[in-house]
């Protein structure tokens, strides 16, 4: 961490919080210019709190991905996730509460719950706008938003547009208390190479998958070396909970997993600037998802 006199400069954590598959690491990603956070269409895929970092001229921010809060808590791994985005809000300056353009739910209510049990500002940001035509479709939801809570600032916008994400951390900065920067101006994320490899893993897992994907799948870097030429070489295992998953992942004749290991190793190799030989392996560890010691291992419960 740096440190020296604000003069001025405004730095602090603002956690995004939403339901499931909202919109908030797609929104993440575009605010840090990154592949910092993991998307697909399927809820939840987020698990983990990750830190993505913003530097304006006169302020810096760090974001705070969240997993989706959801009510269904039956299982270890979506209390571990719903605690950690309720941490997340309580730790932070403000939060930014993500919300899909003409949808409110059970599920928005409970995020918005938990925002303001934070006691913290709470700036709204209405995702997807993109898609409500016309627009003026958008104006008796924003004011019904407007009644469900003091928000310091109601931002309706699209996530896939870099002007959108720009504005609205200009919005934040103005909300952040007078600091020094927390980070080094080049710094990205606090996650290391090791977590970042992972997730993309799981990532094409869930790409490729799609309907078939067992909820109960995780994706660990066991090891990492150097090979004579600068090769990266890694080797993971994918974490199933029931024997009858492997060949679900596995696919007929091993297809589906070179798949993901092609598509994992192209993307890794442009993200990390350096050539990568990937090593896939798959491997049952029963009711890992109920099981508190694996979900610290896989990084799941802090």
């Amino acid at each position: 961490m740096s440190g020296g006199p604000a003069t001025g400069h405004r730095a602090g954590f603002a956690a995004l919080i939403g339901r499931p598959n909202v919109g908030k690491s797609t929104l993440l990603n575009a605010l840090t210019g990154s592949k910092v956070s993991i998307v697909t269409p399927k809820p939840q895929t987020t698990r983990h709190r990750v830190l993505g970092l913003v530097n304006l001229p006169h302020a810096q921010i760090a974001f705070v991905d969240t997993p989706g809060l959801h009510r269904k808590e039956g299982r270890a791994l979506n209390r571990a996730m719903n605690r950690a985005a309720a941490a997340a809000a309580m730790d932070a300056d403000l939060v930014v509460f993500v919300v899909e353009a003409l949808r409110f739910g059970d599920e928005d209510e409970l995020a918005l719950q938990r925002a303001k049990a934070a006691n913290r500002p709470v700036i709204a940001v209405v995702n997807k706008v993109d898609r409500v035509k016309p627009r003026e479709k958008l104006l008796p939801f924003l004011a019904r938003l407007a009644e469900r809570h003091d928000f310091a600032e109601v931002v309706p916008l699209s996530a896939l547009k870099e002007e959108d994400a720009r504005r609205l951390a200009g919005v934040i900065a103005r909300h952040l208390p007078e600091s020094p920067p927390m980070f080094p101006p080049d710094q990205v994320t606090d996650r290391g190479q090791n977590f970042r490899i992972a997730e993309i893993i799981r990532e094409k897992l869930t790409l490729e998958l799609e309907e078939e994907l067992p909820y109960g799948i995780a994706v660990e870097v066991e090891a990492t070396g150097e090979e004579e030429d600068g090769q990266l070489v890694v080797s993971a295992v994918i974490w199933v909970e029931k024997a009858g998953h492997k060949p679900i992942v596995i696919g007929a004749r091993g297809e589906r997993l070179k798949r993901v290991g092609s598509a994992a190793r192209r993307e890794l190799n442009q993200l990390l600037g350096r050539r990568l030989h990937l090593q896939l392996w798959v491997k049952v560890r029963e009711d890992w998802a109920d099981n508190a010691q694996a979900l610290r291992q896989l990084g799941v419960e802090e």
